[in-house]
């Protein structure tokens, strides 16, 4: 080993390779996402309430529910502490109606049995975070459970960056990481929905995949603060929960794997496959894989046909379908970047400047800088990232309408602006690696005004109702999360600064280490 990697071994063992860095992100990404599972009323997340269904009904013992007479969808019996009832979701389409209009889960007026069309859905995310209604019933239960949820993302994100930070050319690595700040993360992960799994598992499968495969190229072999098993566990676990986050995650494993070998090159690849330890860890993910597909194909959780009045395009064909998609994709990233509720809490159209700010800054240095390979591989990527989701539901449009929704996606986009941050850390980006912290805390900057104003517009919304003004959440708010929301906004606010904080700080370390390499090389 040379003195560089020597020097770059000793100085990183405080830096991403400790359990230091991986705790510090597990609590800044927690924390923003508790504060929205806090925020958000009961069942204001999609589809939430048929996700909390299943979760109790199958840590209580009824793993997919059972037919009942007249009902569409499978029924599942709940404990009388979480009685349901369709009051509860009252302000639901209504965006001038705050969150104070319903009755809560467990009152006597709901019922002991519902219904949910997720219940044959894979059972892997809802036992890891339905677990908590086993001890606490009603409210406490289910915000519990989001809690659950918060957690199992935060430790998905530390490792993700603990696997992105860990190589000395990660300059501009946290910057991309600093893009999981985006609400939408927080909201999805602070909920009772595998979409907020999806997303940043899918996060530590890039990240993760990326640093191991640096490990396979003797010719570009960069010294990593990780150890090549610690990332192999890193991409099991990630690609393991994926592949079972929601029917089609087999199919996300595969697309995030094919673009990561497509940035890394043939002799990284091949080195991975003449590694006979390398088939312990692919047999192991193989196993989650074939677990997600046998459970879809046995379960029948791929949906069935629609109904004309379930969603647009019921029967249409492919290229109807498609035509559709592609006319539709602005209106996806809006959804993806932040709307929230049931499609009932728009952002204003000047918040999402912000974010657009941010993601241009990345976008443009690394297209700029790119070698022609790179160049090429970041082609690829934003084609894979706008085309697969015209494709996928395209293909499907005839038996399930169109259903896609921006959120859907999100985990391709932030993987893909992951490995525009790689491209930009290891073709031309060397040369502007100079400006690597001072942009990444721009980025943090911008992004931490999007999320504090879309958690404060979203806070409006459930408090009194878009038509009142803002003024009145002082005056008479009609409704209160747990903790009253001027506490939350401050949680959140000091939450997600400390996110901006820990992806600066990193950025900053990673330049001090690698001059200090420089240094050493030269003298």
């Amino acid at each position: 080993m040379s003195s560089r990697e020597a020097s770059w071994g000793a100085t990183s063992r405080g830096l991403a390779g400790s359990w230091t860095v991986f705790w510090l992100a597990f609590v800044a990404f927690t924390a923003v996402a508790v504060s929205w599972a806090l925020a958000s009323p009961i069942f204001s997340v999609p589809d939430e309430s048929a996700h909390v269904i299943k979760a109790i009904g199958q840590v209580h013992g009824e793993v997919v529910g059972h037919r009942e007479a007249g009902v569409r969808h499978l029924v599942v019996d709940l404990p009388q502490q979480f009685s349901f009832s369709s009051q509860t979701m009252c302000f639901v389409y209504h965006s001038e109606v705050p969150a104070s209009c319903g009755i809560e889960v467990g009152d006597p007026r709901g019922a002991t049995e519902a219904a949910s069309w997720v219940s044959t859905y894979n059972p892997i995310y809802y036992y890891l975070v339905g677990w908590p209604s086993l001890f606490l019933g009603g409210p406490a239960g289910i915000y519990a459970m989001r809690i659950a949820s918060a957690i199992l993302g935060g430790l998905l994100f530390a490792a993700a960056f603990q696997a992105a930070t860990a190589s000395r050319r990660a300059w501009w690595l946290p910057a991309g990481l600093g893009f999981l700040a985006l609400p939408m993360v927080g909201y999805l992960n602070g909920s009772v929905n595998p979409n907020g799994v999806e997303i940043v598992s899918a996060v530590a499968l890039t990240a993760g995949l990326l640093g191991l495969l640096g490990t396979f190229d003797p010719a570009r072999f960069e010294p990593s603060a990780l150890r090549r098993g610690h990332l192999w566990a890193i991409v099991t676990v990630a690609a393991i929960l994926l592949a079972n986050a929601r029917a089609l995650g087999p199919l996300w494993v595969v697309v995030i794997v094919a673009l990561c070998f497509v940035a890394c090159g043939w002799q990284s690849v091949r080195g991975l496959f003449v590694t006979a330890r390398s088939y312990i860890w692919l047999a192991i993910i193989a196993a989650g894989g074939l677990f997600s597909i046998g459970w879809t194909l046995a379960g029948g959780s791929l949906s069935g046909q629609a109904e004309k009045a379930d969603a647009p395009l019921v029967d249409a064909g492919f290229l109807q379908g498609a035509t559709y998609m592609v006319r539709a994709t602005p209106r996806f990233a809006v959804e993806a970047l932040g709307y929230f509720g049931w499609f009932d809490a728009p952002l204003p159209g000047y918040a999402f400047w912000f974010a657009v700010a941010a993601l241009a800054v990345l976008a443009v240095l690394a297209l700029a800088t790119a070698r022609r390979r790179e160049f090429v591989v970041l082609v690829i990527a934003v084609g894979v990232a706008a085309l697969l989701p015209v494709l996928v539901q395209a293909s499907s449009v005839h038996q399930t309408g169109i259903i896609w929704q921006g959120r859907y996606g999100l985990f391709l986009y932030l993987s893909v602006i992951l490995l525009f941050a790689w491209v930009l850390s290891r073709g031309g980006g060397d040369r502007i690696a100079f400006l690597s912290v001072r942009l990444t805390w721009t980025i943090g900057a911008l992004l931490w005004i999007f999320g504090a104003l879309a958690f404060l517009l979203t806070l409006r919304r459930y408090v009194i109702g878009n038509a009142e003004p803002i003024g009145q959440m002082l005056k008479d708010p009609q409704w209160q999360p747990p903790l009253g929301w001027p506490v939350l906004l401050a949680l959140f606010l000091i939450a997600s600064a400390a996110f901006v904080v820990l992806v600066g700080a990193a950025a900053q370390r990673l330049a001090r280490s690698d001059a200090s390499i420089r240094e050493l090389t030269t003298t």
